[in-house]
Parts: C-alpha cells; structure tokens; sequence
C-alpha cells in the first residue's frame, strides 16, 4: 500500500464528506436551516422535518453519494498507485468522518448512517444491501429508525466476517475500518439510545403532538402530596 497516494486520497474523501448537503439543498430551495430541526445535525432526516420530501430525497442520496464516489474511485483506479481493497475502505472512513467532523461546519456534523451506506455500496452491494435488509427490519419491528441504524451497525462487522469467502473477499483494514465506523455512528446516536430506553425515542409516522408528548415525559414531576 502505498502511504503518500493513500494519504492524499484519504483527504480529498475527507473534503468530499464535510460537504454538508443538507445545509446547501435546503439553502437552494430556499428552506429553514435543517440545525435548527430536531437533532440539530445536518442530515437527510432535518431536512425531512423542514416540509420537503424532494429535498430530504435529494440530501439522503448526496450523502450516500459522497461516501460511494471515493471508495468506487479507489476501486476504479487505485491499483497503478498501490491502492487496493483495504485502502479502498481507509477513504470510505474518511469520507464518512468528514460527513461526522465536517470542516465546513466546524466539525459539527450528522451521524452519518447515509454517508456509511454509500461506503459500503462502494465495497460490496452485497455488504450493503444485506445492511439495508436489517435496517429494514429493525424498523419494520421497532419504527424507530435510530434503534434500526444502531442494530444494523452492530450487526455490520458480523455480517462482513459471514460474507467473507462466498459473497466479498475478507480482508482484515477492511474489518477495522468497518468496525471504526460503527463505534463512530453508535457514539452519535448516544442521545438516540438514551431516549430509546426512556421510552421517549419519536417512532416512524408518529404525529409531531405524539412526538412532543413522549420527548416531554422525563421533564414531567409528581406534585407533593
């Protein structure tokens, strides 16, 4: 593997990922900053929370996007220059740590469960698509989709050792930067996790009064009696 190309493309994924779309979808369309909506991060589901399908469609694929180029362009032409599989997953890793850490936004980013996505289409549709076959699940179950995320992250580096040999090559840099990435985007949903076993996490189609109600309930004090 060759450092010096590795390094360079390692950042130029990191640039690419701290392009916070959501901001620049919602400014484009003229829509409230998507900071100012629940979480407060810029990702696809603030954008959501603003009005605009269209945008939050747009801002979901562009995230997912920026994590998927680098890693294709790595595969595509990385192996003249000493780049291959597992340097393929390093500038996956950067790209989502600039979509977490955004240097345009000082360093204040989203989770990054699109931009992971777009990670591992890069690697493996296989990878991916059995990610996406869980996340599914887990929402399908649950309608939460921070838990579902959370339980497809976990799974994740389970699911790539099963799949190493019939479905993906194994290789070790890959298993550490997948497993890097989850540690990451668990850490990020630290807030999620906390209302998930308060039993305040808002779930999937929940109206925004239902949401408020169950946010609301740990602030609520019985009176002295």
């Amino acid at each position: 593997m060759n450092w010096t190309y590795l390094a360079l493309a390692a950042l130029g994924a990191y640039v690419l990922g701290s392009i916070p779309f959501a901001v620049v979808v919602s400014r484009a369309m003229r829509l409230k900053d998507p900071r100012t909506f629940g979480s407060g991060n810029p990702g696809a589901t603030n954008v959501l929370r603003s009005g605009s399908k269209v945008a939050a469609g747009l801002t979901l694929l562009l995230d997912a996007a920026k994590g998927w180029l680098p890693v294709a362009l790595v595969g595509w032409f990385g192996a003249p220059y000493g780049l291959w599989e597992g340097a393929q997953a390093l500038v996956g890793l950067a790209a989502f740590a600039g979509h977490v850490w955004p240097v345009f936004l000082g360093f204040k980013g989203g989770k990054g469960v699109a931009t992971a996505i777009g990670v591992l289409l890069g690697l493996s549709g296989w990878l991916a698509l059995a990610t996406l076959a869980v996340w599914a699940l887990v929402l399908a179950i649950s309608k939460m989709s921070s838990l579902s995320s959370i339980v497809a992250a976990l799974i994740l580096p389970l699911v790539y050792l099963l799949g190493g040999g019939p479905l993906w090559d194994y290789n070790r840099t890959v298993l550490f930067a997948l497993v890097l990435m989850v540690v990451i985007l668990v850490y990020r949903h630290a807030a999620n996790i906390s209302r998930i076993l308060a039993g305040t996490e808002p779930r999937v189609g929940a109206s925004k009064k239902s949401m408020v109600e169950q946010q609301s309930k740990p602030t609520r004090k019985k009176k002295a009696r």
